[in-house]
């Protein structure tokens, strides 16, 4: 697996693990015979971490240590490894804390539009990491249309391990699996964007 990592390096992980994905997320079929397999391999690989010879690695940061107003200022990372933990300790907290900085986003675009650039907007919004076994994704999804009315796309991307695999191997989700759920999540959505795209343009 080779990914931006929290530092801002280039992390490339050497491992061996029986099972990767978390018991949360196994399926109930099967699930108490694989538990026992869990750990096994945990103790192999390594992690080499990649950095520009002129500049060391920034420190990494305890982002469980800042308040959800203070994650959601951080999304504007550069670091994807941050945005994706970010967004998921926010999805995790479950804090309504939340909605009045994500809703400032909103307005930061709002801003940027009028001032800048009248042609900017917001197509959609795409809920993913979807797992239908979880309720707090069932309330998360209630709670984002609701507020988000009219910009949140029907599709939703499921959690999935295949589509987590795909860049460790040097390719997208849909040329790694195509068949898996993530991947025709992904391709529902294309076409689900073509359709709003076709009808804006058409009003």
């Amino acid at each position: 697996m080779v990914r931006t990592g929290p530092d801002g390096a280039l992390w490339v992980v050497d491992m061996y693990r029986y099972m990767i994905e978390h018991p949360e997320w196994l399926p109930n079929a099967g699930r108490e015979e694989l538990l026992p397999h869990y750990r096994i391999g945990d103790d192999m690989g390594r992690i080499y971490r990649i950095s520009p010879v002129d500049s060391a690695p920034l420190p990494i940061q305890d982002l469980s240590q800042l308040n959800t107003p203070e994650l959601v200022n951080a999304l504007d990372s550069s670091n994807g490894w941050l945005r994706d933990k970010i967004h998921m300790l926010i999805v995790w907290r479950n804090d309504e804390d939340s909605k009045e900085p994500l809703s400032q986003l909103l307005s930061t675009i709002e801003q940027v539009k009028s001032s800048l650039n009248p042609a900017l907007d917001i197509q959609g919004i795409v809920l993913t990491m979807f797992d239908a076994r979880n309720n707090l994704s069932a309330q998360v999804d209630a709670d984002v249309r609701s507020h988000f009315d009219g910009l949140v796309y029907d599709t939703v991307i499921p959690r999935n391990v295949r589509v987590s695999e795909a860049p460790s191997f040097g390719k997208p989700a849909l040329l790694y699996d195509h068949k898996c759920s993530g991947s025709l999540a992904y391709m529902q959505l294309a076409g689900e964007l073509v359709r709003r795209e076709r009808a804006r343009q058409a009003a």
